[in-house]
């Protein structure tokens, strides 16, 4: 059976957009600089405690994003920066968080978080 040009068009365009993510719930013209280095913000590493351990950044807290739904309520009513190693489970940890009305920003990784940390502290 021949399928349509049209026809491939939709189906690809509607499977690469169902893979598209969406940070909806965070406000468009967010500096993560300036969240990173607030003192009112929560630095949560979603990594294992192993990984946590081996290096993180400064005054960060771990919960493992399987243990996520579990604290979602000592998290309530805070500014939390989400990251890992590389962005996956924080953004998996960031939906939750939304989801259950935390106010989450995307650090992607901790690597990241610490970098604007040091460029913070050099000023």
């Amino acid at each position: 059976m021949k399928l349509s040009f049209f026809g491939i068009t939709l189906v690809s365009f509607l499977a690469l957009s169902s893979c598209k993510t969406t940070h909806s719930a965070e406000a468009p013209n967010v500096n993560i600089k300036e969240v990173v280095t607030s003192s009112e913000v929560t630095l949560l590493d979603v990594r294992i405690p192993e990984q946590y351990l081996a290096g993180t950044a400064k005054n960060a807290i771990n919960i493992p994003l399987a243990e996520i739904q579990n604290n979602i309520e000592t998290l309530k009513g805070k500014k939390v920066v989400v990251f890992c190693n590389k962005g996956v489970q924080a953004d998996q940890a960031m939906e939750i968080l939304r989801k259950n009305g935390v106010e989450a920003y995307d650090g992607t990784s901790w690597k990241n978080v610490k970098g604007i940390q040091d460029e913070a502290d050099k000023k």
